[in-house]
């Protein structure tokens, strides 16, 4: 008797802990498992999407894992929904395709997604010195965009920590209609002449936090676009690059507001500008940029520290100066080693001040 009460005991003991377990389930789908090589030359994109779609089927969090080595991938998208929650961890470097045919649009695209983690301390290193020289856009609109590296669009509920991107074809990072993202400790680089290598590029996006980061690239380490609402910028080191800037805004039609942008605590080193916003004349749309905060800003030999232009336009014909874009914005700032103190094109705004400590 004795001994079939143990055995109950135990089968109810099993149950429950099988059911706890089908809760808290961790899949771990290792790409190698799949069919990378992690030998910088083997094209890995099959293995990786293989890898993503078994995840995207288990029930509680998933984790892929990507170790030490460097595996190259062409243009790839991680889409959801899935059953549960995604972690990648990074630990190798990722290396994108050189080969500007094979791409339609972006590198590697996170798309409808609630619930992603991307951790590990690893790269993904978009080798764009190669492609560079065909990138025509900062000469004329009439160009063809190069791919971006990273696109997060539609995600919510996502932490990206720990990650470095180096050397992207265009932006390093954008974030496009997405909300509640924590980008922490995140680490940008591109040469100060590469073009349009911004760091990070946020649009119509609510809830976005970057903070604890360094970006140094030839472009804007962080740029805002319309539509962007309640972002916060904090601890960022910014250089080289164009600084932090709101914009451009107004270039086309049914662009939305952007409200509530805090900056607080970042530094600023030999930058073309500090900090910025940018808006187009002659906007076929009429915008509102309001309720931004500067705070214990610290620029350190930054070319113009400060720039409110709503005469903005980097080609050669531009259309003609009317200006639609209300503005408002308090900065509280330190400049160190300026060569310019402040530049607002035109000089009169709707709404507008500045605090200098």
């Amino acid at each position: 008797m004795d001994l079939e009460l143990s055995i109950i005991v135990i089968s109810l003991l099993f149950f429950i802990l099988s059911g706890a377990g089908a809760d808290m389930d961790v899949g771990v789908y290792n790409v190698k498992e799949y069919g990378a090589a992690g030998d910088g030359q083997t094209d890995s994109t099959k293995a990786f999407e293989a890898a993503w779609c078994a995840a995207c089927a288990v029930e509680g969090m998933a984790t892929i894992v990507i170790p030490e080595g460097a595996y190259l991938l062409g243009p790839i998208i991680f889409k959801g929904p899935y059953k549960g929650k995604m972690v990648m961890q990074l630990k190798g470097q990722l290396l994108a395709s050189t080969h500007l045919e094979a791409y339609t649009q972006n590198w590697i695209d996170f798309q409808y997604i609630n619930g992603l983690v991307i951790s590990g301390g690893g790269t993904f290193h978009g080798q764009g010195a190669s492609t560079w020289p065909y990138n025509q856009c900062p000469k004329t609109h009439k160009c063809k965009l190069l791919p971006v590296s990273l696109v997060f669009s539609f995600v919510t509920n996502a932490t990206i920590s720990g990650i470095s991107s180096v050397d992207s074809k265009l932006f390093h990072l954008q974030i496009f209609e997405s909300r509640d993202i924590t980008l922490d400790s995140i680490r940008i680089s591109a040469p100060g002449d590469s073009p349009n290598t911004d760091g990070i590029h946020i649009a119509d996006s609510t809830n976005i936090q970057v903070a604890n980061s360094v970006i140094g690239t030839s472009d804007d380490c962080i740029s805002i676009g319309p539509g962007s609402t309640n972002l916060t910028i904090f601890n960022v080191l910014c250089g080289p690059g164009h600084g932090i800037s709101v914009g451009s805004l107004g270039k086309n039609a049914n662009e939305k507001d952007v409200n509530g942008l805090t900056v607080r605590k970042c530094t600023l080193t030999g930058t073309t500008n500090g900090l910025r916003i940018k808006t187009w004349p002659s906007s076929p749309a009429t915008l509102k940029a309001t309720g931004f905060l500067f705070e214990d800003i610290i620029m350190n030999n930054v070319y113009n520290p400060i720039i409110i232009d709503q005469n903005y336009c980097p080609y050669a014909n531009c259309p003609e100066m009317v200006y639609l874009i209300a503005t408002t914005a308090k900065y509280i700032i330190r400049v160190l080693n300026l060569a310019k103190s402040l530049r607002i094109c035109p000089s009169s705004l709707s709404s507008f001040r500045i605090l200098l400590w």
